[in-house]
């Protein structure tokens, strides 16, 4: 039942959506959908009609910040962030609106964060984690995505030891990546190693998650996390052991 009920939020998100894209009027922006739409969520922040919006349009600007978007980054976005069968025109006509609208991604992540009561909320880990995958689709992090999404780190009141985690995961190099993969500085003892992995598989564990009613592209970022997590807790225990 409560996936059902799930379902048909989802799909009325998209409806509300759609007529709001056939109405709207040449003079009018992708700023204009949002600020009709927006309203009070309906059980949470990341399950509205707004939020859908911004992150589409976040993540078009993302993926046009190196100057150029590519087939790659358009590919990961349909992975990473789920559009309901019959939806994609829809989602794509926002996120062309996105690229063409004169706001810039930091005001979308601005209407982000404001949804949400706590800074650094795990739902804004996820959505900066899925903006560099995209950055990622093309197999390198261009100075400029790299600077977009910092500041967009910044602008969701995140750590930035949660950006360096981020950047790890996605972009691995260095002898100091399984650390960062867990949020701690370069060589820190252990058993802190042992607790920050402990703790970072219960926040991240996909039925965690799932429990908790996130959209299922939180759950999907969620599967990769927890690889990268274990991973990141295997290379630090060997290192240790050796």
């Amino acid at each position: 039942m409560v996936g059902l009920m799930l379902d048909r939020a989802r799909i009325s998100i998209w409806t509300r959506i759609s007529e709001a894209v056939a109405a709207l009027g040449r003079s009018e922006g992708l700023g204009a959908i949002f600020d009709r739409l927006r309203g009070v969520p309906p059980t949470a922040p990341e399950r509205s009609v707004g939020f859908t919006i911004a992150v589409i349009a976040l993540a078009a600007k993302m993926a046009k910040a190196d100057g150029l978007v590519s087939v790659g980054e358009v590919s990961v976005f349909r992975r990473i962030f789920t559009i309901p069968p019959g939806e994609e025109g829809n989602a794509a006509r926002v996120f062309d609106l996105a690229r063409q609208d004169v706001a810039g991604f930091d005001a979308y992540a601005r209407k982000i964060a404001a949804m949400f009561d706590e800074p650094g909320h795990q739902v804004l880990i996820d959505l900066l984690e899925g903006l560099a995958r995209i950055a990622l689709a093309d197999g390198a992090l261009h100075p400029a995505e790299e600077v977009f999404l910092a500041e967009v780190a910044r602008i969701f009141g995140l750590a930035e030891t949660d950006w360096r985690s981020i950047r790890a995961r996605v972009v691995p190099a260095g002898s100091c990546d399984p650390f960062e993969v867990l949020g701690l500085p370069c060589g820190a003892p252990v058993e802190t190693a042992r607790k920050a992995w402990k703790a970072a598989v219960r926040e991240t564990h996909p039925d965690r998650l799932a429990a908790r009613g996130l959209p299922p592209e939180a759950v999907k970022l969620a599967e990769e996390r927890l690889v990268a997590v274990n991973g990141a807790w295997e290379a630090i225990r060997q290192r240790h052991a050796a």
